[in-house]
C-alpha cells in the first residue's frame, strides 16, 4: 500500500497514529476494557497480532497484551523519540506502528506490549 491508500482507508486520527507515529489518550481507547474473546488485528492492513487471551488490565491507560500471536506477526524498532529509550511494535505486514513493547508485565512472560487501540481491529471467535 502507498500513502494515499493509507489516506483514504483510515480515519484522520488512525493515520496519524499507524503511519505516523502518534499515541493515543490514555483511557480513550474503544479496546481498553474490550473483553470479547477472538483476536486483535493491526487496523490498517488486517494482519492478526495478538489473541485475546494474551490480553491484560495493565492499568497504564492502553490495551496491554503478554505475547503476540506468533513469529512474525510484529517486528520490533529501537525508539530512542521523547528522551526515552524504548523499544516499538510495528506489523510485520505493513510497517504500521501499533505502540511499545516494556519488560515490565506482570504474567510470566514478564512482557507488556502496550498498544494503541486507534492501531487495533477485532474478529470476533468463530469469524
Amino acid at each position: 500500500m502507498n500513502i494515499q491508500d493509507f489516506k483514504e482507508i483510515l480515519t484522520p486520527e488512525q493515520y496519524h497514529v499507524l503511519r505516523e507515529s502518534g499515541t493515543e489518550a490514555p483511557f480513550t481507547g474503544k479496546y481498553l476494557d474490550h473483553k470479547e474473546d477472538g483476536s486483535y488485528t493491526c487496523g490498517a492492513c488486517g494482519n492478526v497480532l495478538f489473541a485475546s487471551g494474551a490480553k491484560f488490565d495493565s492499568h497504564c491507560g492502553w490495551p496491554s497484551f503478554d505475547k503476540d500471536i506468533g513469529e512474525g506477526t510484529v517486528r520490533f524498532v529501537d525508539d530512542t523519540s521523547m528522551g526515552m529509550k524504548r523499544t516499538e511494535v510495528r506489523c510485520a505486514e505493513c510497517d504500521s506502528h501499533l505502540g511499545h513493547l516494556f519488560d515490565d508485565g506482570p504474567t510470566e512472560t514478564g512482557k507488556r506490549y502496550c498498544i494503541n487501540s486507534l492501531a487495533l481491529g477485532f474478529k470476533p471467535e468463530g469469524k
